[in-house]
């Protein structure tokens, strides 16, 4: 069967077991809505958990990322799993044992202020809103290159089976079908990379094929990889650029940002107990694991392929789905030299995106394209996302690996804009309605307005996946950032200081979030002050790891308002203690 064949089969079955799952577990009360009834196992979450966060940025991005960044690109891999070990020992157990439904929950509640919730709920909704526009877009892309159908037409498609299973489930229907998910992402991901690895070393274990030597040469594949980027012009890929408190900054932010996530946190309050909480994160770390300890591995085999399929090779001998990318818009070659050949050297053919431009057939049949860059000789345009998608193409795998891989990255993308769109309905409907306006409503009207949220926040979603901002991408190390800067010092606070009071809470989210915002929105879009280079950055640390300095500014502001203002109610206290200790039940906060 070809490629597109084995698609239709491959994602039909996925969705069809996603759907079948979704009528199986709906929601039947608030509780099951918001966090499955907690009745969820520790395995059973961990591979949920592991899911959601596995968005379609892990599963198509990073690698990509990694493939061109090289060395620079470890800060993701640190800072994302290191993230989920800050969960597990500082955030997971604690929340759990408090009991509440939402991230907005505990912070309003430990605080004791309607202020500190609605921050809360501000915070959540952009992080979330954030993320979920580049899962829809990634849902669109996916389907455009692999079914052969519209962008857009592929967004409603997504929308369509996230309406579905998350509308109808909840977080009930949203876990299990996120385990389900687990299964098809990760098979997904690792039968393309044992085959490629085996085939450039005879290993089949992709971790350790891609620090080996290349089967039949004496040498190993990073030192052939570097030798094909130099030669070339580029950086060495095992070389570095950035400055060490970059590094740090960047991690930093990345971590604390992902523990900070309230799509993340949330999976933790679906389980039975607090020691299924941390055994969740434990499973959870480690299903996370096998995906990012494979992902420098497909960086370097599709690299590699890449360089020496394309390179100097006559644009018309080259495979077909050099031209299948090329039509999708992620792939681009322009003949500047006349040679009939590809060209692949450092510098930008063009600046933006190939379906942002104007683009026909030259005289050797590539896509010539308008507005190019005239000061490098290179030819060669390649999208970054493409790396994992084209890798088993460019490799020559079997068909069904091809689709596969596709059905994979449905399955990233489709898993966490399910738990984001959870994260914002309950933030209208338990968080807003509830806490703030009807604290009377009834747990029936309550599913409903859940639900209704759901459906309007599956309707913005779909939009901005069909219409997506010009800065999509660069606000994904914003929300980030929002995460670290906001979240993560009130949680931590709230969890391991009594003395942390509502003011002290609230101002220091307010500073954080408001410097974090100041300094992404002047170095990263640009939006104050004008174009800037990395030479304006403060303290040398680029908007990606800002964060990180935000977070500082929180827990300075948080500590020192906290110090001149009135001490927490006693009942307050009271909780702080009891969500520590593990003998002691959980203190109402029903004052």
């Amino acid at each position: 069967m070809d490629v597109q064949t084995w698609t239709y089969l491959l994602v039909g079955i996925s969705f069809a077991i996603y759907i079948g799952i979704a009528i199986w577990s709906r929601a039947g009360s608030t509780a099951e809505f918001y966090v499955a009834g907690t009745g969820v196992s520790p395995l059973a979450n961990g591979m949920a958990t592991a899911a959601d966060w596995m968005s379609a940025a892990s599963f198509i991005s990073m690698a990509g990322i990694i493939s061109f960044a090289g060395y620079d690109g470890s800060v993701y891999l640190m800072g994302w799993t290191g993230g989920y070990v800050l969960l597990a020992l500082l955030l997971a157990p604690y929340l759990r044992k408090f009991g509440k439904y939402t991230v907005p929950d505990f912070i309003g509640d430990r605080y004791y202020s309607r202020t500190a919730r609605i921050v809360a709920v501000i915070c959540a909704l952009f992080v979330s809103f954030t993320y979920v526009a580049g899962q829809m877009r990634g849902v669109g892309i996916v389907f455009s290159r692999f079914l052969e159908v519209n962008i857009n037409t592929g967004v409603y498609i997504g929308m369509a089976i996230v309406f579905f299973y998350a509308v109808l489930g909840g977080m009930k229907g949203i876990t299990y079908t996120q385990v389900a998910q687990y299964c098809v992402l990760i098979f997904a991901f690792m039968v393309p990379a044992i085959f490629i690895s085996i085939q450039l070393t005879g290993n089949p274990i992709p971790q350790v094929g891609f620090g080996s030597k290349i089967t039949g040469e004496d040498v190993y594949l990073l030192d052939k990889l570097d030798g094909l980027l130099t030669e070339l012009g580029f950086a060495a890929f095992t070389d570095g650029s950035k400055s060490m408190i970059d590094v740090f900054a960047i991690t930093a932010a990345l971590m604390v940002g992902t523990a900070g996530l309230p799509h993340v946190i949330v999976r933790f309050f679906t389980v039975n107990k607090v020691s299924d909480a941390r055994i969740s994160a434990f499973y959870a770390l480690l299903f996370i694991a096998i995906l990012y300890t494979t992902a420098p591995a497909i960086a370097v085999f599709a690299r590699t392929n890449l360089i020496q399929t394309v390179n100097e090779k006559p644009y018309r001998e080259l495979p077909q789905w050099f031209r299948t990318w090329e039509n999708a818009g992620l792939l681009a070659w322009s003949d500047r030299n006349g040679d009939g050949n590809v060209q692949y050297a450092p510098g930008d053919l063009f600046t933006g995106k190939a379906p942002e431009f104007a683009a026909e057939r030259g005289s050797q049949g590539e896509r010539r394209i308008t507005n190019m860059l005239n000061q490098n000789r290179n030819e060669l345009y390649i999208d970054k996302d493409i790396m994992v998608l084209a890798n088993p193409e460019i490799a020559r795998l079997p068909n069904w690996v091809i689709a596969l891989v596709a059905a994979g990255g449905l399955a990233a993308a489709l898993s966490t804009a399910a738990g984001l769109l959870l994260v914002i309905s309950t933030a209208v409907s338990h968080d807003l309605v509830k806490k703030q306006f009807a604290p009377d409503i009834s747990d029936k009207a309550e599913l409903w307005i859940a639900r209704g949220a759901s459906v309007l926040a599956v309707v913005v979603a779909g939009y901005f996946g069909i219409n997506p901002p010009g800065f999509v991408a660069a606000v994904v190390a914003l929300a980030f950032g929002l995460a670290a800067a906001s979240f993560f010092p009130a949680i931590i606070m709230g969890i391991f200081s009594k003395r942390m009071n509502k003011e002290g809470a609230v101002a220091g989210m307010i500073a954080g979030l408001g410097i974090t915002l100041y300094y992404m929105m002047r170095y990263k879009l640009g939006w104050i002050g004008g174009p800037s280079s990395p030479a304006d950055w403060w303290f040398g640390i680029s908007p990606e790891g800002f964060g990180t300095i935000g977070m500082i500014i929180n827990f300075i502001v948080s500590i020192t308002v906290s110090h001149f203002t009135p001490v927490p109610p006693e009942y307050v206290q009271d909780i702080v203690e009891s969500i520590r200790y593990p003998g002691k039940p959980p203190v109402s906060d029903e004052k």
